[in-house]
């Protein structure tokens, strides 16, 4: 008797546990066809929306960073620059960059990334073209400040435009592509200039109002093309067909607590925002990494030139591999963060590389050019990969979407006071040492560095207090946001 009854209750186990095996084995079998369908689309993204970025970006750190190239080839005679004048013009590029940001990563979405991004191109191409035309300090300064409002709201944009397309654990990498624009825009800069060295005196200009010229002309016409090409959504992107657009819902809905809203940002997540201690060592990082980055890239041809005592020619050609080389590192390391989910590492990885190499050329004449050549090298490896892994840990560590909006515009915006500094810490007067610029960098690496472990201990330290919340001996926030427990830091 007792044995019919176990018959019984076991073959209503053994029928519950097949059913549960199919309905197990048909969801994976659904997610693995979503993942194959997922990564095609993701294909589809980085073969058209990452390359109009990165011409962006990187046409964007042409218009702004060939003052120090124009600066090599006679600017500084033609225009009468004396005394700081030429890093007054550096510096004025960034306060009314610095003050469009922040509104731009606020407003961005409502009137739309399609709308948006080629206006403020093709406005700052035209800043850039008149450059060319200036017959004195004014107009440079002029045309300088009206770049720097325009260009102001192209990285805020950008970084919402790849937060609004990609998943979180994709956006690092993304955002990398941008940074690595920046020192590929370096490195062809370099290499533009070398070549328009041969037009001087072409139509009676000078080559380095060629190089302004052409530069500016470029983005106008790339900017009109954007208009084209930027989706306004992924609902009419020309290069998604149904199937894909079933699966950017999809991923949408996945994402929804990392990049949910619709762009109608509240009062309530900006000041959750402005708050968050978090936000503020990001932005003072910031501002310590595009000092080093800024000062960097637009005075390393005038280092070349009259620190190294290299020709005009070989400051144009030599600074091209040194920013190569700082291009390929941001990409790997870009790579290899999203790659294995680590942003801390990427930030610090390379920092006492970047605080060697600022002490050797700190050596002076104590030490051949060939070192200090090799030198900057070590700085290239440091410079790009600290101010774009910073901005990537931010992004993926803030939540609901008003909040990240907000603190990316804090950061990148106050961050951009870096660009105020570093005109001014290189001064022709401390040619050919430098040694203000130099010092001022490698004091800027060192506090980032020690910022960072800081913030490796705050995330560590929320984490253990959302755990408390999990367990129920902690409340959780009423509001959702990357405070609450279901919202997992990536360290």
């Amino acid at each position: 008797m007792s044995v019919h009854r176990g018959s019984e209750d076991v073959a209503p186990k053994v029928e519950l546990d097949s059913e549960s095996q199919q309905i197990e084995a048909t969801t994976s079998a659904e997610d693995a066809d979503f993942k194959r369908r997922e990564a095609r689309v993701v294909a589809k993204l980085d073969l058209f929306l990452c390359p109009i970025l990165i011409a962006l970006q990187l046409i964007s750190f042409l218009d702004r960073g060939n003052i120090g190239f124009a600066a090599t080839q006679g600017m500084i005679t033609d225009l009468g620059l004396v005394g700081t004048q030429l890093n007054t013009a550096v510096s004025l590029f960034y306060p009314l960059y610095i003050l469009s940001e922040f509104p731009a990563a606020l407003i961005v979405k409502r009137v739309g990334f399609n709308r948006m991004i080629p206006a403020a191109a093709a406005c700052w191409g035209l800043c850039c073209l008149g450059n060319g035309f200036a017959k004195n300090f004014g107009d440079l300064v002029a045309c300088r400040l009206l770049m720097g409002m325009f260009e102001g709201c192209l990285m805020p944009s950008l970084t919402l435009m790849l937060a609004n397309w990609y998943k979180r654990d994709e956006i690092g990498l993304r955002i990398s592509y941008l940074f690595v624009s920046s020192a590929m825009a370096s490195a062809f800069s370099g290499l533009i200039a070398f070549a328009i060295l041969f037009m001087d005196g072409a139509a009676g200009y000078p080559g380095w109002r060629w190089l302004y010229i052409i530069e500016g002309s470029v983005t106008v016409v790339v900017a009109c093309l954007c208009y084209f090409i930027i989706p306004s959504s992924y609902t009419t992107a020309y290069f998604l067909n149904a199937e894909d657009r079933a699966v950017m819902q999809k991923r949408a809905e996945l994402t929804e607590a990392y990049s949910g809203g619709k762009g109608h940002y509240t009062r309530a997540e900006f000041l959750m925002a402005v708050r968050d201690v978090k936000t503020w060592i990001h932005t003072l990082i910031q501002v310590m990494c595009l000092t080093v980055m800024y000062g960097f890239s637009v005075f390393l041809p005038i280092i070349l030139r009259f620190g190294f005592d290299f020709s005009v020619e070989q400051s144009q050609y030599l600074s091209i591999p040194v920013f190569a080389w700082g291009s390929a590192v941001y990409a790997a390391c870009g790579y290899l963060s999203d790659r294995f989910a680590r942003r801390f590492l990427a930030c610090v990885a390379c920092a006492p590389l970047g605080v060697v190499g600022y002490a050797v050329l700190l050596g002076g004449d104590r030490l051949s050019v060939g070192v200090k050549y090799f030198a900057c090298f070590l700085i290239a490896t440091c410079v790009w990969v600290m101010g774009g892994a910073n901005i990537a840990w931010l992004s993926t560590n803030t939540a609901p979407d008003g909040k990240r909006a907000a603190s990316l515009g804090l950061a990148l915006a106050v961050g951009n006071l870096g660009g105020i500094i570093s005109g001014q810490i290189y001064p022709q007067t401390m040619a050919p040492s430098y040694t203000l610029g130099h010092a001022w960098s490698l004091g800027a690496i060192c506090i980032a560095f020690s910022l960072w472990w800081v913030l490796r201990y705050l995330y560590y330290s929320r984490e253990t207090v959302k755990q408390s919340m999990r367990d129920g001996t902690l409340p959780e926030p009423a509001e959702f946001s990357d405070r609450t427990p279901s919202y997992k830091y990536q360290h």
